[in-house]
């Protein structure tokens, strides 16, 4: 990891934390749990002033606490905190979706279900029984996010989901690019913050392409459905570019899959003709939609096309992109580290991973120190020096 000096400015808090700082990683992120425990140590022993270093706890060589989630033969488990998390502000992380990790029920190899991480979690919330002194979640994606809203007879996992978690002591939860962050309104009287990565996105981007034009006559953001719409115009604002969006058109006669299947994709826009283009979305799910949106508007005769989203999740593998990208349908493929990457994904030529350890720490620090996340919700000013960096370098 570089030194700190190159990674944080110095910023000083105006209040002393109240509590001490702890971290437990969910076996699911240990990689970026790890990282972000990293950066903490580095900057507070560089960057503490003498009341500080005087704090017990302010200074440690890691914050993480041990805690671990074993496993009876028949598959059931419980949760264990190996240290004393008494006065403790407590930040559990967890990343539901990573399915590399297997478990064994009576002899037969089970892969971990987004289900299995999230009551791994309610394990460890109980384990800490009450003693800590306040218990933020960081949960990159909402478990069961995109089943946010009731349609006729169906369950509303999210919802009950944040109230569990709420009932059980839990007082933030930590989220990024929440498929609809309404769904907070299950819990009115808690903490619930949804950060977006769009000045990571960015900085990747602008880091590894040195030859974009930032300007509506050389790029234009894309909205791949009605549901991104507000992510695109937020790129496209703070880079001073146009917009276009699709939307999907649905048989509403069946239901495939649970839900409608798409018949086409249709686009309301200005021309993408020559100009280079970012698709924008929260997750990539199996890809056959960002895909398709990708060849309609090279159908268009868009230039370089980007595809951007927080959650790469890949479902149905690699091979469709591995294709598309032969064919020249698509440029890069920009995601995050919020959710399990594996190594041959990171590996793949059109590949652009964004490293989000780095705001997670920021997050954690700041919210220990009890100062205000305001300017970590919205990052113009850090995006419009990034672009004016790279236009007059």
């Amino acid at each position: 990891m570089q030194s700190a000096n190159n990674i944080r400015s110095v910023v000083s808090f105006e209040s002393m934390p109240e509590h001490k700082l702890g971290l437990i990683i969910m076996k699911g992120c240990s990689e970026l749990g790890h990282r972000v425990d990293q950066y903490l140590v580095q900057w507070r022993s560089e960057f503490a002033d003498d009341e500080q270093k005087r704090l017990p706890g302010y200074i440690k060589e890691s914050y993480i606490l041990d805690a671990e989630t074993p496993r009876f033969g028949s598959g059931e488990a419980k949760g264990q905190i190996n240290a004393t998390v008494r006065g403790y502000d407590l930040y559990i992380m967890v990343d539901v979706t990573n399915y590399s990790l297997k478990y064994s029920v009576s002899g037969h190899e089970n892969h971990m279900s987004p289900d299995d991480h999230y009551q791994d979690l309610k394990r460890i919330i109980s384990a800490a029984s009450g003693k800590a002194k306040r218990i933020t979640v960081i949960m990159p994606f909402l478990y069961e996010g995109r089943q946010h809203r009731r349609s006729s007879r169906e369950s509303l996992d999210c919802a009950c989901m944040l109230q569990e978690l709420v009932g059980l002591g839990v007082d933030n939860i930590v989220t990024f690019d929440a498929h609809d962050p309404r769904v907070q309104n299950a819990i009115p009287n808690s903490g619930f913050d949804s950060f977006r990565p769009a000045y990571q996105f960015i900085k990747a981007i602008l880091n590894n392409c040195d030859d974009l034009k930032l300007d509506s006559d050389h790029l234009m953001i894309i909205s791949p459905d009605e549901g991104a719409t507000d992510r695109a115009v937020y790129l496209a604002s703070v880079l001073g570019v146009n917009m276009g969006m699709f939307y999907k058109r649905r048989d509403y006669t069946q239901i495939v899959d649970g839900r409608n299947p798409i018949v086409a994709h249709e686009f309301l826009g200005d021309s993408v003709e020559g100009k280079d283009v970012w698709i924008i979305d929260d997750m990539i799910s199996s890809g056959d939609s960002i895909i398709d949106v990708a060849r309609q508007l090279k159908k268009r005769k868009a230039n370089r096309i980007f595809m951007i989203a927080t959650f790469g999740l890949f479902t149905n593998g690699m091979d469709k992109f591995d294709q598309a990208y032969k064919e020249g349908v698509f440029y890069r493929l920009v995601s995050t580290n919020l959710t399990y990457q594996p190594q041959e994904f990171i590996d793949r030529e059109y590949i652009i991973s964004c490293d989000m350890s780095k705001f997670i720490s920021y997050i954690v620090d700041t919210l220990n120190h009890d100062e205000s996340i305001g300017d970590l919700m919205d990052p113009y000013a850090k995006i419009e020096a990034k672009v004016h960096c790279y236009n007059n370098r």
